[in-house]
């Protein structure tokens, strides 16, 4: 029996070869469409769900699990760890958080002998998966549930993300910003540059194209880390040679320890909207 489990969900867009080496648990947001129901990540891959958002917009919505969903979760992976670790996206952006938490009563009278903890990202996207693949490297060296939260509380602490969009059309669809801002936003297409802080993603400012909001991404993320070896994500919204392009002037121009590609998941590409491009990366030290 394993010291920990690690669980996480799919919005932290870990690289699938991963998961399965470090055998992390992944629980998935729910995508609807047209009256289909599937699992994010599990039933459905990114670029299927794209092509669904590509079909029809209108039909296409997103849901976190529910607390008995997760304490199915528990219990399913309390058989095989004595110890349970969920960390989780971002509680300012997600119910999944409180329900992650909720569930843990749930399951208290059935796992008497188990700690679970439930971790707050505080991110999102490969920020998030930075965080998680902390605790998960930790567990796979053998630490105990303490080890774990203390190395990716760690990464938590120097993780970052920035991203720009290739439009502002369905940024509506976060709650935040007004309907008929997204479409002023849209026809006058603007590209937003967007960071990340204290559990929310926040303005950087605005280009009136793809290639400068890149330029204005890679400088932040070079002026955040200077030389350092960095773990970085490159991350894209049904835009994959435009990612590959990224990823490859990232591997010329900063020294990578590792290097993913990932599309966003489609509960976070619902409302960045197609063609987003975003770096998560951290500092080794």
């Amino acid at each position: 029996m394993r010291r920990v489990a690690v669980i996480a969900d799919s919005i932290g867009c870990i690289p699938r070869e991963l998961i399965e080496t470090f055998d992390i648990e992944i629980v998935p947001p729910t995508i609807y469409w047209n009256g289909a129901v599937f699992r994010d990540w599990l039933d459905i891959s990114p670029s299927q769900a794209y092509d669904l958002l590509r079909q029809d917009p209108g039909a296409f919505a997103t849901s976190a699990p529910s607390p008995g969903d997760i304490s199915d979760v528990y219990l399913r992976v309390g058989q095989t760890a004595r110890d349970l670790l969920f960390i989780t996206v971002s509680s300012k952006v997600s119910t999944l958080h409180n329900a992650a938490v909720a569930a843990k009563a749930l399951v208290k009278d059935d796992m008497p002998g188990s700690r679970i903890e439930v971790m707050d990202s505080r991110t999102c996207t490969g920020a998030e998966g930075f965080v998680v693949m902390a605790a998960a490297r930790a567990a796979k060296e053998g630490m105990d549930l303490d080890g774990a939260i203390k190395a990716a509380r760690q990464v938590r602490a120097r993780v970052d993300l920035f991203f720009v969009l290739d439009t502002v059309r369905y940024a509506y669809r976060t709650g935040r910003i007004p309907r008929l801002a997204s479409r002023l936003g849209a026809l006058l297409e603007v590209k937003p540059v967007m960071g990340w802080r204290d559990g929310e993603a926040q303005f950087k400012g605005m280009t009136r194209s793809k290639e400068k909001g890149i330029e204005q991404i890679l400088r932040l993320m070079r002026n955040r880390v200077g030389g350092q070896r960095l773990h970085v994500a490159v991350h894209h919204t049904d835009a994959a040679a435009e990612a590959e392009e990224l990823k490859e002037r990232v591997q010329r121009e900063f020294d990578c320890i590792e290097l993913w590609l990932t599309e966003f998941s489609p509960t976070m590409g619902y409302s960045a909207g197609r063609g987003a491009l975003g770096l998560a990366f951290y500092p080794e030290k």
